[in-house]
């Protein structure tokens, strides 16, 4: 792979903790490349360290080997160029709507004028404008998150990177949520890679879908979704590309459920013998 070919890579990312005194691995050898402008969805069983895999590629985390490059240079901490939505809304409590969403250019040393029309814009890109005023305790969960994605929107990154972006929401407000990131992925042409355990919500809005095995997390397969948006549901390849991650996602359950079968008759096996020699 030619690295200044795209605007993300990651090569044969790897992530051990270490904290019974022996390495445990939580991904191995993970990579894949992103264009200028894609949506990307990463899929997998839970706990596969997806969300991890996320972070490393914020610069929020360090693989423990192998590299992640952005427009060809490797990122070795939080790049200014790639912002990142939480599950949690991680938002200032003592801080307003204007104040969460200006944190970033706050931090850039980005002038107070100049950070309140770029403030301004991305609340009514969300749907917030009017709302500048309130605090998070006032805020419902949809209108957190869309606080959380125009603080991601504010400092102008190429990459935005969203963790389980809609999964502390009720399906409704996601749903409108979801056609709102289609829309605005659509209109500023950014690269966006989304987390996520909802299939069709992955299908609905990637370009590519990167399938994770379980832990150690691999690639599985990447599929690329080539469906006219906005995406019918019952349109038969969307069906069908839905049925085809499933049966991936099945496939790595039913095996790491053979694993573990296989390991609870290992230890038995390794007690009977202790007991034979006792």
């Amino acid at each position: 792979m030619d690295g200044l070919s795209y605007q993300m890579e990651l090569r044969n990312v790897s992530k051990e903790y270490n904290q019974t005194g022996e390495p445990i691995p939580a991904i191995q050898d993970v990579s894949f490349a992103l264009n200028r402008g894609e949506f990307a969805c990463l899929v997998g069983p839970s706990g596969c360290g997806k969300s991890t895999l996320l972070k490393m590629a914020a610069g929020l985390d360090k693989p423990t080997s192998g590299e992640i490059r952005f427009c060809g240079r490797p990122v070795t901490g939080p790049h200014p160029k790639i912002s990142m939505v939480f599950q949690s809304f991680a938002l200032f409590p003592w801080r307003t709507v204007v104040g969460n969403v200006g944190y970033g250019l706050e931090i850039q040393g980005v002038p107070k004028v100049n950070r309140i029309d770029s403030v301004q814009k991305y609340l009514e890109m969300v749907g917030l404008a009017g709302y500048g005023h309130l605090y998070p305790k006032q805020l419902s969960g949809g209108m957190k998150q869309r606080v959380g994605i125009a603080r991601a929107l504010a400092v102008d990154p190429e990459v935005i990177l969203m963790d389980e972006a809609f999964s502390a929401i009720d399906e409704f407000t996601a749903e409108t949520l979801r056609e709102e990131v289609a829309d605005i992925h659509a209109e500023t042409e950014k690269t966006f890679v989304l987390v996520t355990h909802n299939l069709v919500e992955a299908v609905e809005l990637a370009d590519k879908i990167i399938v994770l095995s379980s832990r150690p997390a691999r690639v599985k397969k990447i599929l690329d979704v080539d469906l006219e948006r906005p995406r019918d549901r019952t349109h038969s390849e969307f069906v069908h590309a839905h049925k085809s991650i499933f049966a991936l996602l099945k496939e790595e359950l039913e095996t790491t459920m053979v694993r573990r079968k296989i390991k609870r008759i290992s230890e038995f096996e390794k007690l009977s013998d202790i007991e034979a020699q006792s």
